[in-house]
């Protein structure tokens, strides 16, 4: 069997550091643009929530949390129903690099994808969302377990 894992672990990371390259002039760390797309997608969400949408366990969340707080791209409120849960949302400055973080996204995309027929990409995308929904199903299965 392939490698495969190694190899799209390499191509996210050289994403990361590809639109850090095209955003310039901002103090985001390579690792913190997922955190702004998901943050800007869905404002207000707790950060139990980001860490499972992005596959990240709690306490590196909330460690790149503090960073981008620091920096002034979020703020978190206490939720109301348990203070020790945080809401987050984007501040005007994460919201103003956005439009960049974006269109670095798709640019990178695009030249990813480049030379590859459509009907290979879809069949390559309908693969891996299945993956991606059974390697969510395996590690909240490990969870529930414990």
């Amino acid at each position: 069997m392939p490698r495969f894992m190694k190899m799209l672990n390499n191509i996210s990371r050289s994403q990361a550091l590809f639109r850090h390259s095209r955003v310039p002039d901002c103090d985001l760390h390579p690792g913190h643009y997922a955190f702004a797309l998901a943050i800007c997608r869905e404002p207000g969400r707790s950060q139990e929530e980001l860490a499972r949408e992005l596959c990240i366990n709690k306490s590196t969340v909330a460690r790149n949390l503090n960073c981008l707080e620091e920096r002034g791209y979020i703020t978190r409120e206490a939720l109301p129903n348990d203070k020790r849960q945080f809401s987050v949302h984007p501040t005007e400055k994460m919201l103003a690099v956005l439009p960049e973080i974006r269109r670095a996204s798709d640019e990178w995309m695009e030249l990813l994808s480049e030379g590859i027929p459509d009907d290979e990409l879809e069949v390559f995308n309908s693969v891996l969302e299945r993956m991606q929904k059974r390697a969510r199903e395996i590690v909240e299965r490990q969870e529930d377990e414990k």
